[in-house]
């Protein structure tokens, strides 16, 4: 049981329970503004049991705006220049949405729900994406969205906490009420669905995913397929790996039905025939932690605060709700759309 020995007085410190995108990114912003950070995670170094194993990485404010209130869009991005600050390595490519000809109604639904993008048509697509030549007639091209690899940045963000003076301690269990018991600490409470005891409204939302390999095909930027029963999207990774998925599942498990493998992979190979011939690597789900209103939440107290309620929108969302939690422990800075008291 971890216990953190008391700091000199009048030393910042802070505690942040939970290694996934959520604390990495509350322990990093708080480390780069001075504090003595410590990173408190339960599971392995590797985090295969974290939510953000098993996500996808889209950075898409303006995608997501299709179906999520306004308020992501919004704090999504402000979290872009987050990520373009701190991570200036985090690839900018854009998304890129497609339908099928017979899904043209749903593809110009999507197209009046979202904003800034521009319209491709045939020629632009192929432009823009050489291996999509010949598959869509027009498509959506949302430039300033971005992407990154959860198994990946996850790493890079703990290397960087440490380069700014924070500790990560793994495999570590500790008590959040004593922790936040003792004098001149600050905690931070981002684990997730872990985190019912404090609030049990909190549901589990199963997103499924298949990792492919195929050298046939080479995408710059995530792709969208609108489709008015299984959209999905394939998000390039490294090493001719492919991330395959969307599914939002009211459901706790962490199982993945044959149903929901065969639409994303058919799914996929609509997109290119190349994914047809394509090595499934890996199939999985994560469930993500979501309030009843879908919508991210910070709850403080004198010591402790709650970041949680991330929904799909965890990598997307981060950096925003870090920096808001900085500003309330700087200078008592309340979000009235985010932020409430305990």
């Amino acid at each position: 049981m971890y216990q953190e020995p008391i700091a000199p007085r009048g030393e910042p410190s802070v505690v942040v329970i939970g290694a996934g995108v959520a604390g990495s990114w509350q322990a990093l912003l708080f480390a780069r503004a001075g504090y003595r950070v410590t990173l408190l995670e339960r599971d392995t170094a590797e985090m295969t049991q974290a939510t953000s194993h098993w996500a996808g990485g889209m950075l898409a404010p303006w995608c997501e705006a299709e179906a999520a209130e306004p308020l992501i869009t919004h704090l999504g991005n402000r979290a872009l220049d987050l990520w373009r600050t701190y991570l200036p390595e985090t690839p900018f490519n854009g998304s890129l949405v497609v339908a099928h000809a017979r899904d043209r109604a749903d593809f110009e639904r999507f197209a009046r729900m979202t904003t800034d993008h521009r319209r491709l048509d045939a020629q632009g697509i192929a432009e823009l994406e050489p291996a999509l030549e010949g598959q869509f007639r027009e498509g959506l091209f949302f430039a300033g969205e971005g992407h990154v690899e959860p198994r990946r940045v996850l790493p890079l963000l703990h290397e960087h906490l440490r380069a700014s003076g924070g500790i990560i301690r793994f495999e570590t269990e500790c008590d959040l009420e004593i922790l936040a018991q003792q004098p001149d600490r600050i905690v931070i409470d981002c684990r997730g669905l872990g985190a019912r005891d404090q609030h049990p409204e909190l549901r589990g939302v199963k997103g499924e995913m298949v990792i492919v390999e195929t050298a046939e095909v080479e995408l710059a930027r995530p792709v969208r397929l609108i489709h008015p029963r299984w959209p999905i999207y394939v998000i390039p990774r490294e090493d001719n790996l492919f991330m395959i998925g969307a599914t939002s599942i009211e459901a706790e498990d962490t199982g993945v039905s044959v149903r929901s493998a065969l639409e994303l992979l058919s799914a996929a190979y609509t997109v290119h025939p190349a994914f047809g011939e394509a090595r499934i690597v890996e199939i999985g789900a994560g469930l993500r932690p979501a309030f009843p209103d879908n919508l991210p939440r910070i709850v403080v107290s004198k010591q402790k605060i709650s970041i949680n309620g991330l929904y799909r929108h965890g990598f997307l969302l981060a950096p925003a709700l870090a920096e808001m939690t900085l500003a309330y422990a700087q200078r008592g800075f309340m979000h009235n759309e985010v932020m409430r008291s305990a």
